[in-house]
């Protein structure tokens, strides 16, 4: 799913809302999140899952075409754990599990 779809299943859902208003809840949103992980903290959508950042330390890499040796430095990532309800709809059904 891309942005547009989520607005167009948001309107068609919330028909007291427009447009604009859609969008600026999702810049909303997403800010938040984004602003949160910037500064280094976590954030958790209960039923979800939670957003986090890890480090990553410096390493040397190979650049594909080539095969040479390059340095690729340290950086932060985004991780992302999802919450028990989605892992449970989205691993494949087992016979131990319950409905």
């Amino acid at each position: 799913m891309v942005r547009s779809e989520l607005v167009a299943k948001l309107l068609a859902e919330n028909p007291a809302l427009n447009l604009v208003e859609i969008e600026q809840i999702l810049h909303v949103f997403f800010e938040e999140i984004i602003s949160r992980l910037e500064a280094g903290g976590r954030v958790e959508l209960r039923g979800f899952g939670a957003f986090t950042t890890r480090a990553r330390q410096e390493r040397t890499g190979r650049n594909p075409h080539t095969g040479e040796k390059v340095p690729v430095p340290a950086k932060r990532a985004v991780h992302f754990k999802p919450g028990r309800e989605i892992a449970i709809r989205i691993r494949p059904k087992s016979r131990g599990d319950q409905p």
